[in-house]
């Protein structure tokens, strides 16, 4: 086990520890085994940690970008530098395999330096007036106490993805992790502590979900709610925070397509498809979710996929694996009733289709392929997150750009051709936020990441990214004409 971390709750510069019997057991999912045992915090502590935030926002926001920048450039250099024990802590409590972990240590390293940098660029704007007598400025300013809600499948990089902007533009924060993967948060809110931030600017509470999400709903001075999760809980926070007119933004499930066309690489298609499928073991938002292959390479494409899927290793993330467990017993469910519906209606299985029977208990299954796939299939309507891949023929690009729109979802979508006009056609027509064309990694901090339809609303990202947690003040000044 790792060291109880009981002192996982941080509240106004002040690590908390709880009651004993107030305690969360956190488990490895590769092993089943227990890791350790978190603080357990509630309604309480969250309006504790609420209330710690509201008084450090005036000297935070009062700061000059360039300081709060030190700060997050610190806690950026901090977090690369120890970035393969956080690798390990991630993969102990998520189960990716290190080398995945590491990866994401890194990358989310990468937003506290590009909002370091993004800290002193709060440009306001001058409005040429209409009138002599008048002068015009936007002034951006903090929006104020934000709450973070983040996941468990990128327990790192979700967090600086959130409080790197955030802390940027001045807000203060509490961050409310994944009740099943609170380490890497405990371990990103020490460094941050140990790289100056001040008291109260960074809050971290763990435990009940319900409790500490329904507190920052409902608290009045939370100003924003920032979430990454499911879809039908987006909706929820979107209801619950109209009662107080509070602003949400939302990053929500995806169910990306991958269309390869038949002048696509076959060779660098089928290798970005897998890595995009099976990265996390496909507990990812943007990860392809169906498969669209034009009829003249549907067979070699499958073929050499098919190939490629079974020399996937399996294990513990912490050995030379390419695919770690799930998280837990109810994405094996999922999966398997997805599967199971798929076969029932005529797809046919191309390789694996099992939980994956190796020495260890954990939550494993199979990389899975099915062909045959038709749309009424329900793989290829709601989002899988595990390692199940559909396939289905086409012949025509505007049928298959119109099966590709044709989901409520609108994240991410992925096309592999050569034709540089098609290329565009594609960019313009597929109806998802984020479209790669040959590239199936699209997520880096210059740029904005972010959906459309119910996936969801605002922008992570580049300077974009800054926008949510910035109000933008217009003055207006009468002044004596000359």
């Amino acid at each position: 086990m790792i060291e109880k971390q009981t002192k996982s709750i941080y509240i106004d510069g002040n690590w908390r520890t709880l009651d004993p019997a107030k305690l969360d057991t956190i488990y490895n999912p590769a092993t089943l085994e227990p890791l350790t045992e978190v603080a357990y915090g509630g309604a309480a502590e969250t309006k504790e940690a609420i209330a710690a935030a509201a008084k450090a926002f005036p000297v935070w926001s009062g700061m000059t970008g360039r300081k709060r920048s030190r700060i997050l450039y610190k806690a950026s250099e901090m977090m690369m530098e120890d970035a393969e024990r956080l690798g390990e802590i991630l993969t102990l409590e998520q189960g990716k395999p290190l080398k995945e972990a590491i990866g994401e240590v890194k990358g989310a390293a990468s937003f506290l330096l590009w909002y370091a940098e993004e800290a002193s660029r709060g440009y306001g704007e001058w409005i040429p007036s209409s009138v002599r007598s008048k002068r015009m400025l936007v002034i951006p300013q903090p929006v104020g106490v934000v709450g973070a809600i983040t996941p468990w499948n990128f327990p790192s990089s979700m967090i600086t993805r959130k409080l790197g902007p955030a802390l940027a533009a001045g807000c203060t924060v509490v961050l409310k992790p994944s009740p099943e993967t609170p380490l890497s948060a405990i371990e990103i809110v020490r460094i941050f502590e140990k790289a100056g931030m001040p008291s109260g600017v960074v809050n971290l509470v763990t435990g009940n979900a319900e409790e500490i999400g329904q507190e920052l709903l409902t608290n009045k001075t939370v100003r924003l709610i920032t979430f990454t999760g499911s879809t039908k809980v987006g909706k929820y926070l979107m209801r619950e925070a109209a009662e107080h007119v509070k602003k949400v933004a939302l990053e929500l499930g995806g169910h990306a397509p991958i269309i390869a066309f038949e002048d696509a690489d076959l060779e660098k298609a089928t290798t970005l498809a897998l890595l995009s499928k099976f990265r996390n073991n496909g507990q990812t938002c943007i990860c392809a979710n169906r498969l669209y292959i034009h009829e003249a390479i549907i067979d070699d494409f499958t073929t050499m996929l098919k190939q490629k899927v079974e020399q996937l290793k399996i294990g513990s993330g912490l050995e030379d694996v390419d695919l770690g467990p799930l998280i837990n017993q109810a994405a094996i469910e999922k999966v398997q009733n997805q599967l199971e519906d798929a076969l029932a209606k005529g797809a046919e299985m191309v390789t694996g289709g099992d939980k994956w029977q190796g020495d260890l208990k954990g939550h494993f299954y199979q990389p899975t392929i099915l062909t045959n796939v038709t749309d009424d299939m329900v793989i290829m309507q709601e989002e899988t997150f595990g390692p199940l891949f559909p396939i289905q023929a086409f012949t025509d690009e505007t049928d298959v750009f119109q099966k590709a729109n044709n989901t409520d979802y609108g994240l991410a979508a992925y096309v592999f051709t050569e034709n540089t006009s098609r290329t565009f056609r594609a960019a313009e027509k597929l109806d998802f936020g984020i479209v790669g064309i040959n590239d199936v990694f699209p997520a880096v901090p210059e740029a904005p990441f972010g959906g459309i339809k119910q996936s969801g609303n605002g922008k992570e990202g580049g300077h974009h990214g800054m926008e949510a947690f910035l109000e933008q003040k217009f003055v207006s000044i009468g002044v004596n004409r000359d």
